[in-house]
């Protein structure tokens, strides 16, 4: 059973009607755990009561709440969200939140230490004690999986590219890739040429772009993989591109064929985009029957 350690934002999606614990690396945290993976996060929450019900919530979802850190200089982050017409998620994330001073401690560098994998996105770098904490436990990591998850303004080119320098797996959405190539200097215009490009700039052999409803594509050791995506009815797509991440790494760290995993990963995220929320409960035998329709 693999260990994997997710690091970053842990908050509240407080939608028009009704709010939901959310947050890209605890949504990765919880579908990694759905699928039997041994996963701890690290992060911060406030002293408060919205805090108090995320720490219940991850230890009733079997997570490792050891080295969350429970901050009485700020609260427990949330984010706004709204949605189109057609389901897509626009976010505005409060700031200071206690996410963003997640402080490093020896508890930290340990389970980074003995993780099978560690997981981060760009958004825990918009503040330097989050930051710099990140930059340190990557120096402990085994195996770097970099999720860019960009949300103007919380990033900058010049972080991106040293997080993809570091990571050994990057993954991005179509609109992420050619952000990241152009940074890069790339003059290339289709996705195979870019995911070469930045495979060969930042020295990562594992690269994943997801497409939305048309799928996504992954280049492992040097081979591309297809699939092109699942027809269904949007709801909304928060947290679609977490459990695509989630599914297709346990598949991978668990030495699943890597179209085998592309094709699971893409059903698991059509499957959360046509659900409600981030991290609805999704059956083996459902995930299989919707992959595999009589």
């Amino acid at each position: 059973m693999p260990k994997i350690t997710c690091f970053g934002e842990v908050l509240w999606d407080v939608f028009p009607n009704h709010q939901k614990i959310g947050g890209a690396p605890l949504n990765v945290a919880l579908r990694l755990h759905a699928f039997g993976n041994e996963v701890s996060v690290i992060s911060s929450i406030g002293n408060d009561e919205l805090g108090k019900k995320l720490l219940e919530y991850i230890a009733d979802n079997g997570l490792n709440t050891d080295i969350i850190q429970i901050s009485t200089s700020f609260k427990t982050g949330k984010v706004q969200v709204t949605l189109n017409n057609k389901g897509s998620a626009s976010y505005d994330i409060n700031f200071p939140s206690a996410w963003d001073y997640i402080l490093l401690n020896d508890a930290s560098i340990d389970i980074v230490k003995k993780s099978d994998a560690f997981v981060f996105g760009s958004l825990a770098t918009r503040n330097e004690v989050s930051k710099n904490t990140l930059f340190e436990l990557l120096n402990h990591a085994q195996y770097k999986i970099f999720d860019l998850n960009l949300r103007p303004p919380h990033y900058t080119k010049e972080i991106l590219i040293d997080l993809m320098t570091k990571a050994d797996f990057i993954k991005f959405n179509d609109d992420e890739l050619y952000e990241a190539s152009a940074y890069l200097g790339s003059k290339y215009r289709s996705l195979e040429q870019n995911i070469h490009f930045i495979s060969q700039k930042t020295n990562t052999k594992h690269v994943c772009v997801t497409k939305g409803n048309h799928g996504a594509v992954l280049l492992y050791n040097d081979t591309f993989y297809y699939n092109s995506g699942y027809f269904i009815n949007v709801v909304d797509t928060v947290g679609a591109g977490d459990s695509f991440l989630a599914s297709l790494i346990s598949q991978l760290l668990n030495h699943i064929n890597p179209q085998e995993a592309i094709d699971f990963a893409c059903a698991v995220g059509a499957m959360v985009a046509q659900s409600e929320g981030a991290n609805p409960i999704l059956l083996p035998t459902d995930i299989l029957t919707f992959m595999h329709p009589k």
